[in-house]
């Protein structure tokens, strides 16, 4: 069994769905980002609408928090998973031949 890196040979290239590092660290980050932002958007909306908002503005903030995750959670595995084909689209392109030109 051939060691797996650049010394292999290309028919024994496997496509990886798993993206680098540094991009599912940044897509972690973004949804951090993005629930921070939902939960203070979810705050503030009820504390302008009401006086005393009390835990309401607690449990909106949360509610925010929550879908504003899950939102950019959803992008982010999207254009990670975009990102897996992408590669694996070029390393298709690079092992054929060039297209007859006319």
């Amino acid at each position: 069994m051939p060691a797996p890196g650049p010394a292999a040979a290309d028919g024994d290239y496997a496509p990886s769905a798993l993206p680098s590092t540094t991009a599912r660290v940044l897509a972690f980050v973004a949804i951090l980002v993005g629930g921070l932002c939902g939960g203070l958007i979810g705050w503030a909306f009820v504390d302008l609408t009401y006086d005393d908002p009390g835990i309401l503005a607690g449990l909106a903030g949360l509610a925010g928090a929550i879908v504003g995750a899950l939102g950019v959670a959803v992008v982010a595995t999207l254009a990670l998973r975009a990102m897996g084909e992408w590669r694996t689209i070029q390393h298709r392109q690079e092992g054929s031949p060039p297209a007859p030109t006319r």
